[in-house]
């Protein structure tokens, strides 16, 4: 999976189909949450989220994890901070440190996964997150409304062929991270849906 060929034109092809819609949905709760000492992004992608994170918290260490190299270079272009650490690794394979982090970010990321692979992904992202850590995540859904529903289905299903053939993405299909974050011992506390339920924002925490 790469996405290097898509990265000089993602903001672009973004903005063109989705307008504000996904950088509303990245920071739904930045606002809110408590302020982090240490936060880890995976997927950050072109840098749109890292960008609004410093100005917020601008005393916080940032380590973004992308499997992208260019990707990490569009959003290393973006900022001049010392907190801010890039690592070009696949999050199945990089090992970071136990209980580092008191905030983990999934933008549009953990629908890359096949369930499986998601659920090794999060049990491992959990493993690096603290005892009263902040999961923030933002995502796509298949609501439940008939009309909603089968809207998001046939959006996904040009998204998922679109991503699989330019990326080589191995997911064919959206899967709910939910029963395996409740594993890695967090819950819900606030959640957002736009575009008829095809959006999501999500705001999970443990209590240590």
């Amino acid at each position: 999976m790469s996405f290097d060929h898509l990265a000089p034109f993602y903001q672009s092809m973004e903005l063109l189909a989705a307008g504000g819609k996904l950088q509303h949905c990245r920071t739904a709760f930045l606002a809110e949450i408590p302020v982090p000492h240490s936060i880890l992004l995976a997927g950050e992608g072109h840098g749109r989220f890292l960008t609004e994170c410093l100005k917020r918290f601008p005393e916080a260490e940032i380590a973004i994890v992308d499997i992208s190299a260019k990707m990490l270079e569009i959003a290393r272009s973006k900022l001049n901070s010392k907190h801010v650490k890039f690592i070009h690794a696949d999050i199945l394979e990089w090992e970071g440190q136990a209980g580092a982090f008191d905030l983990i970010v999934t933008n549009f990321f953990l629908d890359c996964f096949p369930p499986d692979q998601l659920t090794f992904v999060i049990s491992k992202l959990g493993k690096f997150a603290d005892p009263a850590a902040h999961w923030l995540l933002a995502d796509f859904e298949v609501p439940s409304a008939p009309l909603a529903r089968l809207r998001s289905r046939v959006i996904l299903a040009m998204l998922y062929r679109f991503f699989r053939i330019i990326t080589g993405l191995e997911a064919r299909f959206l899967s709910s991270p939910d029963a395996e974050l409740q594993k890695a011992g967090f819950t819900r506390h606030r959640r957002i849906t736009r575009d008829w339920g095809l959006l999501k924002s999500e705001w999970w925490r443990r209590s240590s």
